[in-house]
């Protein structure tokens, strides 16, 4: 009881004298900031200043990438002549390999819970390939669909360590597959325009 009590003075001290040293020593943090804040927001006619952590700006980065560079159906012109390649030719790259995989290297808390992906070595396989007859797709018109279709497999250490409170390290030689679709449309040739 003695010892709460004696704790209770010191701390109601020391924010005694902090508030008496913050607002007689014309420092302007707290009051600076957000004034300055409102300035800008007014200026630029937004809204005040807003911390964003910078793990969610990375997820929305992320979302952006996927979105423009895997998840869109290319629509493609006709291929003319008889020995014209018709064989899927864009296996994908290391970073739509490793987007792909699950995320369990993210949300970790630095020095308590770590997960990395080391030696990491990726194997693409194909599995599908073939092209469907002409047919009509909206906003596309006639065209026919291109399966490309590919096996990556996915080999490398994953390491699980922490530094606090007990300090420990796993190293484990992981296997993972993924199946990754690279479909596309090809438009169907129109008729040959006599000449």
């Amino acid at each position: 009881m003695i010892k709460s009590r004696s704790l209770l003075k010191r701390i109601t001290l020391l924010v005694g004298i902090s508030c008496m040293i913050m607002t007689n020593s014309g420092c302007t943090l707290f009051w600076g900031f957000f004034k300055d804040a409102l300035i800008f927001s007014d200026f630029f006619g937004t809204t005040p200043l807003i911390p964003v952590s910078p793990y969610y700006s990375e997820l929305i980065e992320d979302r952006y990438i996927r979105e423009e560079r895997y998840e869109k159906v290319p629509v493609l012109d006709p291929v003319e002549g008889e020995h014209a390649p018709l064989f899927c030719m864009d296996p994908p790259s290391d970073d739509e390999v490793m987007r792909a995989l699950p995320d369990e290297t993210g949300g970790g808390w630095s020095f308590l819970a770590e997960t990395a992906r080391n030696n990491v070595r990726i194997v693409v396989e194909p599995i599908v390939d073939r092209i469907d007859e002409c047919r009509f797709f909206p906003l596309v018109g006639p065209a026919r669909l291109h399966h490309c279709h590919y096996k990556c497999t996915i080999y490398y250490d994953k390491i699980i360590r922490s530094d606090w409170p007990v300090p420990f390290r796993h190293e484990d030689e992981t296997v993972q597959v993924v199946y990754i679709d690279h479909d596309h449309l090809i438009r169907c040739a129109g008729p040959a325009t006599p000449q």
